[in-house]
């Protein structure tokens, strides 16, 4: 249906992803299933990272041995529910640069308010990751990747938790070169602009805050 559109259907992430639509799932629980989710999808928004190869020596040999190319990879959150994606990545690649960039969702237009943005030196020469959980109208998620393209940044991909069919229609017509990467395609947006079935406001999950 959508060929920059990747979701991930692997049992652990359905399974987790489950329990954090649920309405009962406490603050801490669901913190501790987007650290764990956020982890198993950056396996796949990762899978295809430039290698090389460097000599080492193991207890029995020499060999010349597969590693990471290039410059370390950015991964930018998008404020503030991206940080709960970001510290998932970031114990799987520990090396990454951190960048942020600052949006809120005006409730009456739905358009994205640009507050910050701290990227990374020599965004064109690394694969940046852009982390949010909810990928909605996709507003705030194109004027984020407008700000990157501005910084330089050639080559980037899009992680979120939860996807709806306007968001990454929305992304597609205007950034159609990043891929998407999320558990779940949604069935639509409410007159709200919120994904349902969704699970609600993340950020407000993830912190506590309603």
């Amino acid at each position: 249906m959508y060929d920059h559109l990747t979701v991930v259907d692997h049992p652990l992430v359905q399974h987790k992803l489950t329990l954090m639509r649920e309405e009962s799932t406490p603050t801490s629980e669901f913190r501790r299933l987007l650290r764990e989710i956020s982890q198993l999808l950056a396996y796949e928004i990762t899978r295809e990272l430039p290698m090389t190869t460097k000599s080492i020596t193991t207890p029995m040999q020499q060999m010349d041995a597969p590693t990471l190319a290039g410059r370390k990879l950015a991964l930018v959150s998008i404020l503030r529910a991206g940080n709960g994606l970001l510290d998932g990545v970031l114990e799987l690649i520990p090396s990454a640069r951190v960048g942020f960039v600052g949006l809120y969702r005006d409730e009456d237009t739905l358009e994205p308010v640009e507050y910050y943005f701290k990227v990374p030196e020599h965004m064109d020469e690394r694969l940046v990751i852009a982390v949010d959980p909810m990928l909605a109208t996709g507003n705030s998620s194109v004027a984020a990747i407008d700000m990157l393209k501005k910084s330089g940044a050639k080559n980037i991909r899009f992680l979120c938790l939860l996807a709806a069919p306007e968001g990454v229609a929305r992304m597609k017509e205007a950034h159609p070169d990043v891929p998407i990467v999320t558990a779940s395609l949604d069935e639509r947006l409410n007159e709200k602009g919120y994904i349902v079935p969704g699970l609600g406001d993340a950020g407000d999950r993830m912190f506590g805050t309603k």
